[in-house]
């Protein structure tokens, strides 16, 4: 269990899918060959099968397409306040849609803000190919990578402590012992995947359709700072008032988003309200 509750939290998601680049330079494929070829192609060597066409493949060879974020943020009045961020902002925009672009702007701003991550699987999964990404793609973060000379002496995300909370690493057990984070927040009345999940990805990036991936992928953080809110409740981190406040904040700030035109998250809401007996 983790021992704090930082002033700035940030439950996080990455989505990747494999990159066309990263095949072609490894086994020398034609540049003119179609990004879906490629990928078949890539799947094959990972060992494809009629029962698994599209096996896993090292995080090393896939691109991030997409990063999404609830912040926490406690004032020093006590007051909280929660946003639901993305990257890309503009799935139109060639430059935010960069692979280069998303992770170096994400790192940055965890470097400058130095909140406390938090996420499920993400030590040995989403820290890591934000680690390699950054090196594929000759980024700069020295802010993300400070590490202090004592432990005390700041916030290090190179080591296991509170400022990075993996929620896998909490709750998690020995191989098919471990929950996914489907299966952890329905079984606690939160949604988990709905239309879209993580197999259906690459082939929704071969269809232009990095739209759906950012809301997808807006869900999974959204479901991540639930689970999160729940496993802080536990811990006694939120008492039971505390942690119904917390809640409400999270219905608030769909409210508004939907307002605002994230439409896509009412279908989440409803999800919501339906397994918490809310609705």
């Amino acid at each position: 269990m983790f021992k704090s509750v930082f002033d700035k939290v940030w439950a996080f998601d990455c989505e990747w899918v494999p990159d066309p680049a990263a095949g072609r330079a490894l086994y020398g494929l034609p540049a003119d060959l179609p990004d879906r070829d490629v990928l078949a192609h890539m799947w094959q060597q990972a060992g494809a099968s009629e029962q698994d066409p599209m096996p896993f493949l090292k995080t090393i060879v896939c691109r991030v397409v997409s990063i999404a974020a609830v912040t926490r943020q406690r004032r020093r009045d006590g007051s909280v306040q929660l946003h639901l961020l993305a990257l890309p902002r503009d799935v139109g925009d060639a430059v935010q849609t960069a692979e280069r672009h998303v992770v170096g702007t994400f790192l940055d701003a965890v470097g400058e803000y130095r909140p406390q991550l938090v996420g499920y699987n993400s030590i040995n999964a989403d820290l890591k190919i934000l680690l390699q990404r950054a090196v594929v793609n000759g980024l700069s973060a020295a802010a993300f990578c400070r590490r202090p000379d004592k432990p005390w002496e700041g916030i290090d995300y190179f080591a296991r402590g509170d400022a990075h909370v993996d929620i896998k690493d909490i709750v998690g057990g020995w191989g098919k012992a471990t929950p996914s984070l489907h299966e952890l927040a329905v079984l606690s009345g939160i949604p988990g995947k709905l239309d879209v999940d993580g197999n259906a990805v690459a082939n929704l990036w071969l269809d232009g359709q990095l739209d759906r991936i950012v809301a997808y992928n807006e869900c999974d953080a959204l479901t991540t700072y639930l689970v999160w809110l729940r496993l802080a409740h536990l811990g006694g981190h939120f008492d039971d008032r505390e942690y119904a406040q917390e809640q409400q904040r999270v219905h608030e700030l769909l409210q508004t988003e939907i307002a605002q035109g994230r439409t896509h998250l009412t279908t989440f809401l409803e999800a919501w309200q339906a397994l918490s007996g809310t609705g």
